[in-house]
This record gives C-alpha cells, sequence and structure tokens, in this order.
C-alpha cells in the first residue's frame, strides 16, 4: 500500500531540510512526497527543487493561497489512497508511516489516525512530551480541547475521507481544529489515536500572543455554529482564556504556556528515543549534500 506524504511550505527555509530528511527516514518507504510552495519569499523553494528522487513531486504557482487552500490541493494531487500531512517546519519519527498505516489497516471503519508528539525547541531541544488520554476522542471533548486532542500535522488518513471533508479556506488559523468539530458534529469523524510520541513538533516560536488570540477568535466562530448546548459555556471560556493571554504578555510570562502545554514528563526512555531517532534523522544527506 503506499501513501502520499503532503508538506505545504512558506518561507521555511529554515527547517524544511530537516522536514524532508525525516520523510527519508521512514521505515515504510512506499511513498510519495508533495512539496506545495505557498509563494515563498526566501530559499524554501530553491531547496525543495534541490531533492532529486522520482518520489518527489514540487508544486509552486507563485501564489499565496494560505494553508487550507494547500492542503485542499495535496488531496487532489494526491496519487495514492492514503496521506499524511505534516508541517514544513516539523519532524516525525522515522516509525510513524508504519505504525499509523498497521492501526488503519487492522480496524478498516477508521478513517484517520493521529499520534502524540515531542514539544521541542527549534534546535530540537526537548520541551516536553504528550498524548491523548484515549485512543478516541468524544465531540465534547473536541470542543472542550479536552487533553492533548488530535495532533492535526501528525494525521493520516484515508483519501475518500479529505475527499467529502475538505478544509475551509476562508479560516487564516485552526483550520484544523474546525474540520475535525465539523465531522465530527456531522458522525463522520472516526479517528484513531495513537499515544506514542510519532510527531516532533517545533512550538517554541508559534506561542506569539498574537497567533494564539487569533485561535481563539477563529475557535469562537466553530462554538457560535456548533457548540450547541455547550455554546454559551465554550464562549466563555474562551474570552476568559484570551484575558489571560493578555495578561501573560503584560509581565513577560508566555514561557508559562509553552510548559504547561506539555502533559507529560520527559522520562529517560523518552528522552533516548527522541535522541537516536534524531540522530537517524539528521545524518541523512539528500542527494549525497547536506541540506
Amino acid at each position: 500500500m503506499s501513501i502520499t506524504i503532503g508538506i505545504p511550505f512558506y518561507n521555511a527555509e529554515k527547517y524544511l531540510g530537516d522536514a524532508i530528511r525525516s520523510v527519508f527516514a521512514q521505515t515504510y518507504q512506499n511513498w510519495e512526497l508533495i512539496l506545495i510552495d505557498d509563494g515563498s519569499t526566501d530559499g524554501s523553494l530553491e531547496i525543495a527543487k534541490t531533492v532529486n528522487d522520482p518520489r518527489v513531486r514540487i508544486y509552486s504557482d507563485g501564489k499565496n493561497k494560505k494553508l487550507a487552500s494547500r492542503l485542499n490541493e495535496i488531496v487532489q494531487l494526491a496519487s495514492y489512497d492514503i496521506i499524511a500531512r505534516m508541517d514544513a517546519d516539523d519532524l516525525m519519527s522515522p516509525t510513524r508511516l508504519e505504525k499509523q498505516l498497521e492501526i488503519l489497516n487492522k480496524y478498516p471503519d477508521i478513517d484517520l489516525v493521529s499520534s502524540g508528539l515531542y514539544s521541542v525547541t527549534n534546535n530540537l531541544e526537548p520541551i516536553g512530551v504528550r498524548w491523548h488520554h484515549s485512543n478516541n476522542i468524544s465531540f465534547k471533548d473536541l470542543l472542550y480541547r479536552k487533553g492533548c486532542g488530535v495532533v492535526h500535522a501528525a494525521i493520516l488518513g484515508r483519501k475518500s475521507w479529505f475527499m467529502r471533508n475538505q478544509y475551509n479556506t476562508s479560516l487564516k488559523i485552526a483550520q484544523d481544529y474546525e474540520l475535525w468539530v465539523r465531522t465530527s458534529f456531522n458522525k463522520d469523524f472516526k479517528v484513531y489515536l495513537i499515544q506514542e510520541p510519532l510527531y516532533y513538533y517545533r512550538e517554541e516560536s508559534s506561542i506569539t500572543r498574537d497567533k494564539i488570540l487569533l485561535a481563539y477568535k477563529y475557535d469562537r466562530r466553530v462554538f457560535r455554529k456548533y457548540g450547541g448546548k455547550y455554546k454559551i459555556n465554550l464562549l466563555l471560556n474562551s474570552i476568559m482564556k484570551s484575558g489571560i493571554i493578555y495578561m501573560l504578555f503584560s509581565v513577560n510570562k508566555m514561557n508559562i504556556l509553552l510548559k504547561k502545554r506539555s502533559l507529560y514528563v520527559m522520562d529517560e526512555l523518552l528522552f533516548d528515543k527522541l535522541k537516536n531517532e534524531l540522530k537517524v534523522i539528521l545524518k541523512i544527506k539528500l542527494n549525497g549534500s547536506e541540506i
């Protein structure tokens, strides 16, 4: 069974090489990689073009259509019936595809598989680790963001599901969350959550006041449409969280939020697993040269 891996990128020259390396490091090698440029103005596209492998396809139209549009395009471009996505500034464990595909094959009624994650700095130093408390998630838990939830960029799923459930291109952020809630509301969100961390999330630079406040703003759009009997409570909680973000920013304590996101202690076994897997990934040379 073949897998299409889709990586949309925009001005990701600093990290794109690592993301690509983690694809080539997979224990499961029956894949194609779609690299789709969203109008980058740095050297990202040139980095992508240095990868000379028949399994890699590069697309660039010079436009900045934003993430949701590019994710929908990847589905249309995919050659295979299984699609994995990841972000251009992250990496994935060498066993990610193998383990997720095993679950998808084992449970034919499941459409999507995600996993736990390692939170790392921009320099790949470990911050923490987290995973959801169960292998599935309820509609209510989605709304209230209980537990780790669904790691959006670690999703592997059936193309047929993505064809009938597209990303909302009107959203600038939180497109994945809106998709999960919408499809769960419509009884079409059959997901399995692997608790093992199989994704490395560079979130050091993503914890900014403006980005979080914008995410909360779009969350409230979701709550108004799908919140039902929980709507008022969800809206009040979101407004309260926005106030907390303003307070943390005013006292220069946004780092508290980054630490709070990691639910579990990074024990020695998990730390060694991360360290050893990163060694495997980072030693890979693409086309005989460093990227």
